[in-house]
């Protein structure tokens, strides 16, 4: 077995939200009970409905949220029981972070050279003509022309910037990229190339990388395992390749089953009522309150996680995995 490269081991987060009312704030339960590893080399998709906690995940992977409790493991050391130089070394040059919109996520006040060059500076990596040489193979690593480099981020295209910031994400070679909705701020004809650039980038420098995305089927198509998230927790994980028809959750299967398909459309499975409040999360299952199987045992307790062979579901009445996406609307109807 490889060693992972991040664990996390019962992590919840909980946020105080600002509308607690007069005598006290109200306690956003943003991630609840997860459980994850993230293998060198693999990709990691992260999907499901706006807050859901995917970003939270995200902030946890590369140490930058700390959690209410549980464990969070690099390279087999805890990260919030190790010193704070330790943990900051340790992550900030092994672990990379592309964020959605770069033109809030770069310095508009320095050049492209100085902002793939900062986290070289700060983690004093290697001597600085080494930096001003590591910078020059960044900027055509990301396929930007060498004469951007003294640009400011305002003179340059949505893509362009996006590319600065995954060549600042890559400065430090590290094992682990997490991109958190890395192409939802650019436009359509840009995204296929900045995914096309992460993949080819993953493969040349043998990265694991966690793609959060709302974009469902690009997920699919780009991961090796897909998890899905609801109201905070995991609910399923799924090889890329069985996530579409042979997820086990209802929620991942009426999820996949409302994105448009132009040569395989299908009813997207209806749920009824919006998602409940994170600050007062349904008992039991987190799902239960839209589901069509949901009963009294799914109101009485969590379940736990089943399955095999990378494929592990939370659910009490799960799909069988040969059932269609056609029958299970039959079914809802």
């Amino acid at each position: 077995m490889t060693t992972p490269l991040v664990e996390l081991t019962d992590v919840h987060v909980v946020h105080k939200a600002r509308s607690g009312g007069l005598f006290g704030r109200d306690r956003v339960h943003a991630l609840t009970a997860a459980d994850l590893t993230v293998a060198p080399g693999e990709t990691l998709g992260v999907v499901g409905e706006s807050g859901c906690g995917k970003s939270t995940l995200a902030k946890v992977l590369v140490g930058v949220q700390r959690p209410a409790s549980g464990t969070v493991t690099y390279r087999g050391g805890d990260l919030w029981t190790m010193p704070a130089a330790e943990r900051r070394a340790a992550v900030g040059t092994g672990v990379g972070m592309i964020f959605q919109d770069p033109s809030t996520a770069l310095n508009r006040r320095l050049t492209v050279r100085q902002i793939v060059r900062d986290p070289m500076d700060v983690h004093r990596y290697r001597t600085s003509g080494a930096r001003d040489v590591r910078v020059r193979e960044l900027l055509g690593l990301v396929g930007l022309p060498k004469a951007l480099a003294d640009a400011l981020p305002g003179q340059l295209s949505g893509g362009q910037r996006q590319r600065v910031a995954i060549a600042r994400a890559l400065a430090l070679e590290p094992d682990l990229v997490v991109a958190d909705e890395p192409t939802s701020a650019l436009d359509v004809s840009v995204r296929a190339q900045i995914l096309n650039l992460l993949l080819d980038l993953k493969e040349r420098l043998g990265l694991a990388l966690v793609f959060v995305s709302h974009d469902i089927q690009t997920v699919r198509r780009m991961s090796d395992r897909v998890i899905t998230m609801y109201l905070g927790r995991i609910v399923e994980e799924t090889p890329a390749a069985d996530v579409l028809d042979r997820a086990r959750h209802p929620y991942t299967r009426a999820l996949f089953s409302a994105t448009p398909g132009l040569l395989a459309p299908v009813d997207p499975i209806p749920l009824a009522g919006p998602v409940p409040s994170a600050t007062r999360p349904p008992s039991g299952c987190p799902f239960r309150t839209r589901c069509w199987r949901a009963d009294a045992v799914c109101a009485a307790a969590m379940p736990e996680p089943e399955g095999t062979g990378g494929h592990v579901h939370r659910c009490h009445h799960p799909v069988r995995a040969d059932q269609s996406t056609h029958d299970l609307v039959q079914e809802v109807r």
